[in-house]
């Protein structure tokens, strides 16, 4: 489950401004940079826009998609950048049977891969559609956007807000809705009256500034609540075997951890003794 936590205001978050979006790139480059993720194999126009990669995958944790739509008669594009969340009270932390996902003091919701079954829940819980599964592993694993979280605790920035020339702003949850209100009161005749992620789906560590409805660009409507709330109350009329189940997963992956930790240790304990005899000659 998700620790309780009610004060989210220092929480490290997220400003991207889409009105000042380029739709360069460079922050899904960044990304697979840093994350040292694999290029995939794409086709230009395989998807709804002329984004590419077509979607977010265990690949490509981040991307800027293109919307093309209709405006006063002239065709237009609008370009934004997708990725996780980070909710105050992420569904996906409060699902996990084996606690493999984490809500940061800092803000940043990050994964322990070492701990995942592959069992999914999180996909089911998650409202925006962010994990993703590693379809094409034998043993597959969930992946997603970690906000950089080991950057984030040794005082960096991510590192998609630290190559964007313009469109993202990082700093606390307090600075970035004050500066979001400040620019929609500014320019109330740019600024569609709205922060997205300010309350949806109970607040995220993303927050998002557009000139066009959100729900015109492609923006899932999500409700307000937290949605652990929602997903508990769900959780009491699965059936009990779906449980035990899931009980089942934990156990066996406990098993696998100790018994990979203890060949580790008997492989360094061998070593060891190789180079006490070899010193002893």
């Amino acid at each position: 489950m998700s620790e309780a936590r009610k004060d989210f205001s220092n929480d490290r978050t997220f400003l991207i401004d889409l009105t000042r979006c380029t739709g360069c790139r460079g922050c899904q480059v960044a990304c697979k940079q840093w994350n040292q993720l694999e290029g995939e194999k794409t086709t230009f126009f395989s998807g709804q826009g002329y984004h590419n990669p077509p979607a977010m995958s265990q690949y490509t944790f981040t991307m800027i998609k293109f919307r093309d739509y209709v405006k006063n008669g002239q065709s237009e594009f609008h370009f934004y950048k997708e990725m996780c969340m980070h909710c105050n009270d992420p569904a996906c932390v409060s699902v996990c049977p084996v606690f493999a996902l984490h809500k940061s003091p800092e803000g940043p919701v990050f994964y322990d891969d070492k701990r995942c079954i592959g069992c999914r829940f999180c996909m089911v819980a998650c409202p925006f559609g962010v994990p993703k599964y590693e379809w094409n592993k034998a043993f597959p694993l969930v992946r997603k956007c970690t906000g950089c979280y080991s950057r984030v605790k040794e005082g960096m920035v991510p590192a998609c807000a630290k190559t964007c020339p313009s469109a993202i702003q990082y700093g606390s949850r307090k600075e970035m809705i004050a500066e979001a209100k400040r620019r929609m009161a500014a320019r109330p005749d740019v600024y569609f009256n709205k922060i997205y992620g300010l309350e949806e789906a109970g607040g995220t560590s993303v927050l998002y500034l557009s000139d066009e409805p959100f729900n015109e660009l492609g923006f899932r409507e999500v409700t307000y609540r937290p949605i652990p709330e929602l997903t508990w109350q769900a959780l009491r009329y699965v059936p009990g075997m779906f449980v035990t189940a899931a009980g089942s997963l934990t156990l066996i992956s406990w098993l696998s951890h100790r018994k990979e930790r203890i060949a580790r240790e008997e492989e360094e304990r061998k070593k060891e003794d190789e180079g006490s005899s070899g010193g002893e000659k």
